[in-house]
């Protein structure tokens, strides 16, 4: 797993990259879904490309706290590698 960081004053943005392949774009800023509540918003990526059609999600997650987060990488981690 490699985290990415990118960010400025008042936002999260960060990239956790697994071995399956796949990726997860971590957010919290005031246009994020959430963000403006201090919550966090995560989609799922491959090849650095927002994907719609996982088991975990077919949109991006918004208004998560940290343990919601924790949940979404878990299961972005077990997916089987894509084809």
């Amino acid at each position: 797993m490699q985290t990415v960081k990118v960010g400025k004053k008042n936002h999260y943005v960060r990239q956790i990259e697994f071995e399956n392949g796949y990726a997860a774009s971590i957010i919290s800023h005031d246009g994020s879904y959430g963000g403006s509540s201090g919550l966090f918003e995560v989609g799922v990526l491959h090849d650095g490309i927002l994907v719609y059609d996982t088991p975990v999600t077919h949109d991006t997650v918004g208004w998560l706290d940290f343990a919601g987060v924790c949940g979404i990488l878990k299961d972005i981690e077990e997916l089987p590698p894509r084809n």
